[in-house]
């Protein structure tokens, strides 16, 4: 396991506050309340810890194979439906399964295919709950269309309503390869993939998956 770059920041941050924090409880409390100066110790030092983990990204076993759409992040799938996209396939019927971060999940975006950037888009938006319906259309997210011989696929990485800190890394003409890094949300959120109406959904909706790893469709 190794800390992602997007976290140096943030961490570096974290435990500068809670230095501060724990040598200010210790400094007013140990004389008189020695317990609730430790308490709190102990409690700022599991929020900082809870930071490190949310930028962890584990060692795993990927998947791969051109026939394979992996899944691009952790999660749960919330949403398995047939859409008429508007955004980039403008009203063709397609798939989206939806795959909901919670703060707990690793929050790295993966490719899920290999291929060529078609697309890449960023909206501005509302910042609903990842799990509303209309977070899809309505809050803001990156959207990215990712082509090979077997088709395209739309990806959008979408902030939540925690997550308000979207870091995508792909530019348009840019080759991608499926399970490197696409980008990073920050604290929670939602990644959908659109798919031809065609492939094949492997998905369950429902079922915890992990970025890397589990096979969404198939085509």
């Amino acid at each position: 396991m190794y800390i992602h770059k997007e976290g140096y920041r943030t961490i570096g941050i974290t435990f500068i506050i809670f230095a501060i924090l724990s040598l200010g409880s210790f400094y007013f409390l140990s004389a008189t309340m020695p317990i609730v100066a430790y308490l709190l110790c102990f409690i700022f030092l599991g929020v900082a810890l809870f930071i490190v983990s949310f930028f962890r990204i584990p060692k795993r076993i990927q998947t791969f194979g051109s026939n394979n759409i992996i899944c691009p992040c952790d999660g749960k799938v919330v949403v398995i439906e047939e859409i008429e996209d508007v955004e980039y396939f403008k009203g063709i019927k397609c798939m989206q399964i939806s795959v909901f971060m919670s703060p707990a999940n690793v929050h790295v975006n993966l490719n899920p295919i290999n291929g060529n950037c078609i697309y890449s888009q960023y909206h501005k938006g509302k910042y609903l709950v990842a799990w509303h319906p209309k977070s899809s259309t309505d809050n803001e997210r990156h959207s990215l269309v990712l082509e090979n011989e077997n088709g395209k696929i739309l990806v959008k990485q979408i902030a939540g309503a925690l997550a308000k800190r979207i870091v995508n890394y792909i530019k348009v003409g840019q080759p991608v390869k499926q399970n490197e890094e696409l980008g990073f949300i920050k604290f929670g959120s939602r990644v959908d993939v659109l798919v031809p109406m065609h492939a094949k959904i492997t998905a369950k909706l429902g079922t915890n998956v992990k970025g890397g790893v589990d096979v969404l469709a198939t085509w």
